[in-house]
């Protein structure tokens, strides 16, 4: 069973629940991102280019 939960904030893929569980990752603002926008949002924060 899969459900639409949402969309990227990020690149607008759809993100879906399946079986129970998330297919994505949602942050503490509530923002929705697939696991590749996520991870180089995290990398990003981690090492800024200045």
């Amino acid at each position: 069973m899969q459900e639409l939960i949402g969309r990227c904030t990020c690149c607008s893929k759809e993100l879906y629940c399946l079986d129970g569980f998330f297919n994505g990752v949602q942050t503490e603002e509530k923002e929705l991102y697939c696991f590749k926008c996520h991870e180089n949002l995290i990398v990003n924060k981690e090492n800024p280019q200045s």
